[in-house]
């Protein structure tokens, strides 16, 4: 299988900065359990205008990781993997079983319950952890189990999107959300008169995210919908499109994400942490993206190869695509984003929780995930020996 370029760009930022994004986390979490406790967790509180530091980040910078999202799916819709409805339908049943199961453990545990909102959390996979994990593996790691991870994984976050979209926005602001999508109807007629420029499209986004951040809906929903509306052209060095992700993966992935990290993880942990692990809500995250993930991942997709909708790529196995569930189930900063929005209305003490549930989750889910790829794939040398004899 050959990789684009830009897939193989995408994937090194990714790669890097999930390593980065661990390194940071450690950090973050130590100083806010030092001396510096008090002020270090109070800065991220600072208002700027009328909304605080972790809000800008929350709200606006993770736009624009959306926003590089949007386009890689774009271009994976266009050119990549999910060009082809065959080659597609593996990773998005995939992905449907790893949104669906988790969220369903969840939901078994919570429903009824004042928790029962954050069915969304163990839905998620964060991307540039999971292929960190991935790349950790080296030359082991054959082809499309790269591309089949990161399409999943794209698709998830989407699916996290438009599960923000539907079911985490609480009252409507109509007449904003309409100047929103005229907006972006503006933007539209300018891409089919074929206006290339990325000036007339990041100004008109900058519009969109304010008028989506007043409307109700979460601001981040804005930074797909750019993408789909900036010039793909024929996917070339020179489009819009390109230019604009290629230039997007650097800044995400070593700036973005980290200071998404570093923000959303200041927590005070107690002598007393691991007792808010038996609440249900707890129990839902964890078993969800533990073992609802791979769960899911695995049977979705065993069900489509076996009704014959996609078939398993030569160098795939039932064992590698059970791996690459797992560590779809290092669900980390994407896991937080939702729990920010589920239990904004529900005090600090279920989000902390919900946060270190998310912590431990992810970190089970990726030792166990990189373990059992490890025992399952053979290095590149071993795997040419083998065809040899």
């Amino acid at each position: 299988m050959k990789l684009t370029k830009t897939f193989k760009a995408f994937f090194e930022s990714e790669k890097s900065g999930g390593l980065l994004l661990l390194f940071v986390t450690i950090v973050s979490m130590l100083l806010a359990n030092s001396s510096f406790q008090t002020e270090y967790i109070a800065f991220w509180g600072t208002d700027i205008g009328s909304h605080s530091i972790t809000h800008w980040i929350n709200d606006g910078l993770m736009a624009i990781f959306f926003l590089l999202i949007g386009l890689e799916l774009e271009r994976e819709m266009y050119q990549g993997e999910l060009s082809s409805i065959k080659n597609a339908a593996l990773p998005i049943f995939g992905a449907l079983g790893g949104m669906v199961v988790p969220a369903g453990i969840f939901l078994l545990l919570n429903f009824g319950t004042i928790t029962q909102n954050g069915a969304g959390i163990p839905m998620a996979t964060d991307i540039a952890f999971a292929i960190g994990i991935l790349s950790l593996l080296g030359n082991r790691v054959p082809t499309s189990l790269k591309v089949f991870l990161t399409a999943l994984a794209v698709i998830d976050d989407l699916g996290a999107i438009m599960v923000i979209a539907i079911f985490y926005t609480e009252t409507i602001a109509y007449m904003n959300l309409l100047i929103a999508f005229a907006i972006m109807g503006g933007l539209f007629i300018l891409n089919r008169r074929k206006v290339h420029s990325l000036i007339p499209y990041l100004i008109g986004g900058a519009a969109m995210w304010y008028f989506m951040l007043n409307s109700g809906v979460h601001a981040t929903v804005t930074g797909v919908l750019l993408a789909f509306v900036i010039p793909f052209g024929d996917g070339g060095k020179k489009t819009s499109s390109y230019r604009l992700q290629h230039f997007l993966h650097y800044p995400v992935a070593f700036f973005i994400l980290p200071l998404f990290a570093i923000a959303n993880t200041c927590i005070a942990i107690n002598s007393d942490w691991h007792e808010g692990l038996n609440h249900p809500n707890t129990i839902g995250i964890m078993l969800g993206l533990v073992v609802g993930k791979p769960l899911g991942i695995w049977l979705f997709s065993f069900l489509a190869v076996s009704l014959g909708i996609c078939t398993l790529p030569r160098d795939l196995k039932w064992s590698t695509i059970l791996g690459a569930g797992m560590l779809g189930g290092i669900g980390f900063t994407m896991s937080i984003f939702i729990t920010l929005l589920a239990f904004k209305n529900d005090g600090e003490e279920v989000i902390t929780y919900s946060k270190i549930a998310i912590l431990v989750a992810s970190f089970i889910a990726g030792t166990i995930g990189f373990l059992w790829l490890k025992f399952n794939l053979k290095p590149a040398k071993a795997k040419k020996q083998s065809k040899k004899v």
